[in-house]
């Protein structure tokens, strides 16, 4: 018990038992008001749920399964399948036949089969995976003339992989993404690794291997003038979607002798993201930061990412105000291996709800038209884009 509470408090950087006595520092999905009324008193939820009576049926089909009568030949434990899919395992969107289709459109630049795909995706979203799939279109008005649209070059420019360190995935996958994205014209995000320098340079078929936002993150791993000067976009990240208010952990049996050059660190010697960044502690020293990195590159837009939780429209304020360009708001889907277990699975919240509070706090003070408001965590077909840009994404 000591070491999970000692691993819990380094996560969130509260560092006594008392301080988490009555804090509630959680939010309640899938709960009814009744319930968290009576038991939960001031939490903060918005989407309703489960009462007492499905509560203690969830109990008992879990009992039952372990203590009743066993149906199978044989005793197997559950398959688990949290990280990786398994047959009878958790499900995810991301499976072997959707996995196989999308591999198969983009191989063969298939359109047909992509809509396979993203049929897969979308009739999976309908069975309660996420909150966007409970919504439905209204398509009660005439639909325009696809003249009054923009035209696609206009649209890949908005698009932006999500934020991977150099670390957390290998040099090839980092810089295919890169040389993706800038073909397309969208951006592509170093992520708190760092970028070795060598990927600024043109490569003799004229594809570019830079990353076009660059993350400035609390560890500041990486961050040289040099570095700040190669970028379009400067990214403050403030916390991350899959394990929002928690630092980034590398073992030091991954920082080799070039993870290490990239990130002004010593091979050998594990990596530490601090939960804060340790000169942010208001608005203000946010203000400064940015300001910082105005000077230190005038032509990049200057992005803070922030996650989805209850209150982040008060922050996206405060942020507008503080002069950023772009305000983003991370769900919790993503996150590579560099995220715990625990996060992966308690940590978070969707992205559809972050957002629609970031845009609707942003217009009631009259500060929407400041900002870029961007959003990320797994989306995986047109719908998916639709739905954020309804809710106020650009």
């Amino acid at each position: 018990v000591k070491d999970g509470l000692l691993k819990i408090f380094s996560k969130m950087g509260i560092s006594t038992l008392q301080s988490y006595h009555g804090a509630q520092i959680f939010e309640i999905l899938g709960i009814n008001q009744q319930v968290v009324s009576t038991h939960f008193t001031g939490a903060v939820s918005r989407i309703g749920g489960l009462g007492l009576d499905e509560i203690a049926q969830e109990a008992l089909i879990k009992h039952n399964r372990i203590f009743g009568k066993h149906t199978q030949t044989e005793h197997i434990l559950t398959a688990g399948g949290t990280y990786k899919w398994r047959r009878r395992g958790e499900k995810h969107l991301f499976n072997p036949e959707t996995i196989h289709l999308l591999q198969n459109a983009t191989r063969r630049n298939d359109f047909p089969t992509f809509k396979k795909y993203s049929k897969l995706i979308n009739e999976q979203t309908t069975q309660a995976y996420t909150i966007r799939g409970l919504f439905e279109f209204n398509y009660s008005r005439p639909s325009i003339s696809i003249d009054e649209v923009e035209p696609i070059e206009n649209i890949f420019k908005r698009f932006a992989t999500g934020a991977m360190s150099f670390g957390s995935i290998s040099h090839e996958a980092h810089s295919t993404l890169a040389i993706a994205m800038n073909r397309i014209g969208g951006k592509s995000n170093t992520g708190e690794g760092g970028e070795d320098e060598i990927r600024y340079q043109t490569l003799e078929n004229g594809d570019s291997m830079r990353s076009s936002i660059k993350q400035i993150a609390s560890a500041r791993f990486g961050v040289t003038s040099y570095y700040l000067t190669n970028a379009d976009e400067l990214q403050i990240k403030m916390a991350q979607g899959a394990k929002p208010g928690e630092g980034g952990q590398l073992p030091g049996h991954k920082v080799d002798d070039w993870i290490a050059k990239v990130r002004h660190a010593t091979p050998g010697v594990g990596l530490i993201s601090p939960p804060p960044h340790h000169d942010i502690y208001s608005i203000e020293d946010l203000a400064q930061l940015i300001y910082d990195l105005k000077n230190a590159n005038r032509a990049a837009r200057i992005n803070v990412k922030l996650v989805s939780k209850a209150g982040v429209g008060t922050i996206a304020a405060g942020v507008a105000k503080a002069h950023a360009d772009v305000v983003l708001v991370s769900g919790y889907d993503g996150g590579t291996g560099a995220s715990p277990l625990t996060s992966v699975q308690h940590a978070g919240l969707p992205w559809e709800l972050g957002l629609a509070e970031a845009h609707q706090t942003l217009v009631k003070n009259r500060l929407r038209s400041r900002v870029v408001l961007q959003t990320d965590g797994q989306l995986k077909t047109g719908r998916d884009i639709v739905i954020a840009t309804l809710l106020g994404a650009e």
